[in-house]
C-alpha cells in the first residue's frame, strides 16, 4: 500500500506550540498542578483551565508526561527531558529529509553550531570527544567481558571460591 504525500511529510513527534509551553512549565516545575500551568501560560498564552487539562492529557497518551493523583488535582511531570524531545523532533525531521548522506546531517549540525556562535562549535567539538570516550570504554568492557566468560569457560578462571 503507497502512503499518501500527506503521510510521509509529517513528523510523528511534533508538538503544537500549546503543548511545548505547557511541556516547558512542567520542565521548570516537575510535579506541576494544571491550574498552575494554566495560570503561568495564561500570562504569554491566553487559554482556559478546560484547555490547558485537555493538553496535559494530550500528552499524557503521547507518553510525555505522567500524572499522580494528588487529593482533588493531578500533578504532571514530563517522561520526556527537554533534550530527548529536540532528539526526537531531529530523528524525525532528519528521517523525512535525510538524502542518504551522513555528510548532509553532519554538515547540517555544523553549520547550525556555527551560526550560534564560536562557543558552541567548541562545545560540539567537546561532545564528539567525550562521546568517542564513551563508545571506546564500552567497546573496552564488552571486551574485557568477552575475555573473562572465555577464562571461565575453559576452567582458567578462579572466582575465589
Amino acid at each position: 500500500m503507497k502512503k499518501s504525500r500527506h503521510a510521509q511529510s509529517t513528523l510523528p513527534n511534533t508538538l503544537g506550540e500549546l503543548e511545548l509551553c505547557v511541556m516547558a512549565e512542567i520542565w521548570q516545575a516537575p510535579g506541576i498542578e494544571a491550574r498552575t500551568v494554566a495560570d503561568r501560560i495564561s500570562r504569554h498564552h491566553p487559554s482556559t483551565l478546560s484547555t490547558i487539562q485537555s493538553t496535559l492529557e494530550r500528552l499524557v497518551r503521547k507518553g510525555m508526561l505522567e500524572r499522580e493523583k494528588q487529593g482533588q488535582a493531578f500533578s504532571y511531570t514530563a517522561l520526556v527531558s527537554r533534550a530527548e524531545l529536540l532528539g526526537l523532533l531531529m530523528k524525525d525531521v532528519i528521517g523525512l529529509l535525510h538524502d542518504g548522506s551522513p555528510n548532509t546531517i553532519l554538515s547540517s549540525f555544523v553549520n547550525v553550531a556555527s551560526n550560534i556562535d564560536e562557543s558552541a562549535l567548541d562545545h560540539l567539538e567537546h561532545l564528539i570527544q567525550r562521546k568517542r570516550a564513551q563508545l571506546e570504554q564500552r567497546r573496552s568492557d564488552a571486551l574485557d567481558a568477552q575475555e573473562s566468560g572465555e577464562l571461565a569457560d575453559h576452567g582458567e578462571y578462579d572466582d575465589g571460591r
